[in-house]
């Protein structure tokens, strides 16, 4: 089969379109003929090499996909050949042929086509385990106020529709007229330029200095003060990104004047079992509002995958709005 390989950490041109084996399902697994998977900044990360695979993760690039079952590792029960799928991964993606633990498998929603399903997997659990699920996570309450940065990539477009969705008031952060309209559309309630303005002060006055519930953060450092600034009293900060540095100065003093928590956390590390339960929940509690039209996969261009380079400079520049796939057929 062929497969996207790293030929050496660099910029996206050490990307290459290669014959490698094709893997083996292990027990518990299933084989799945990919039809598209989804670039992720973490994708970026590793590239350069930056971001090494947990141990026994595959060393291709991709965290997602969508696809067909081939076939069955043993033990594999309630799935069948020919089933049609996506799958949150912990590497491998950037293939024709992929193997994964059939717990990490979720039916394709109804009214998605089997190619733009790639881009809910990683998205859709991401939010759904850091912001709605219960502790240690966010637990976001219909009528709170939710902030995440970013609003206009795969990780802010999945939040902004879930949060609005779920009937919380929706502050986001974007860098231009179109992100902010996009962000808007998606149903954010205030969608702050963070070129033009600060966005602790604009969350100040909109809230009459109460602040925001819940901040899901993909900056990092640079964004720690202002995002401690922000919390409302009880407040949650989750933080799932370091784009803007992974070393800040924490004011401990505001954290406990707000009574305030901050929990950092990753998806692709995380053991099967909490894998499986994050996928479960996901099904459950996301999928209805897809099915209902509430909720979107925003895919803002489909290449081929042996275009990985380019789409790798896509996110690099950050001019896309949702998703960037690549079609393995």
């Amino acid at each position: 089969m062929k497969a996207v390989v790293i030929t050496e950490p660099g910029g996206p041109e050490v990307l290459a379109y290669q014959d490698v084996p094709v893997p083996e399902p292990a027990d518990g697994e299933v084989l799945l003929e990919v039809a598209a998977t989804a670039v992720n900044r973490a994708d970026l990360l590793q590239r350069a090499g930056n971001y090494a695979p947990p141990p026994g993760a595959s060393e291709t690039l991709g965290l997602e996909c969508s696809g067909r079952i081939a076939a069955l590792g043993a033990g594999v029960t309630g799935w069948q050949v020919g089933d049609e799928v996506c799958a949150l991964l912990t590497g491998g993606g950037y293939a024709e042929q992929v193997a994964v633990p059939a717990a990490q498998l979720m039916h394709v929603p109804s009214g998605v086509d089997l190619v733009t399903a790639a881009a809910l997997p990683e998205v859709s659990c991401t939010v759904w385990s850091m912001v709605f699920d219960r502790a240690p996570a966010a637990d976001l309450a219909p009528g709170e106020a939710f902030l995440v940065h970013g609003g206009s990539s795969g990780i802010g477009t999945m939040a902004i529709q879930l949060a609005y969705a779920r009937g919380a008031r929706v502050f986001t952060t974007a860098g231009s007229a179109a992100k902010l309209q996009a962000c808007r559309d998606f149903g954010a309630d205030v969608a702050i330029n963070y070129r033009e303005s600060d966005f602790a002060d604009v969350i100040r006055a909109e809230t009459n200095g109460a602040g925001v519930d819940v901040i899901l953060d993909t900056i990092g450092a640079r964004y720690l003060e202002g995002n401690v600034a922000s919390l409302a009293t009880g407040g949650r900060m989750v933080v799932i990104g370091m784009q803007g540095g992974a070393v800040g100065q924490l004011n401990l003093g505001a954290l406990m004047t707000r009574r305030a928590s901050i929990y950092a956390a990753t998806l692709r590390a995380r053991p099967l079992e909490q894998k499986a339960l994050i996928v479960a929940g996901t099904e459950a509690s996301v999928w209805p509002l897809i099915e209902a039209g509430q909720v979107r996969p925003v895919v803002h261009e489909v290449l081929p995958m042996a275009e990985a380079a380019e789409a790798h400079r896509i996110i690099e520049d950050s001019s896309h709005i949702g998703k960037v796939l690549l079609s393995a057929r």
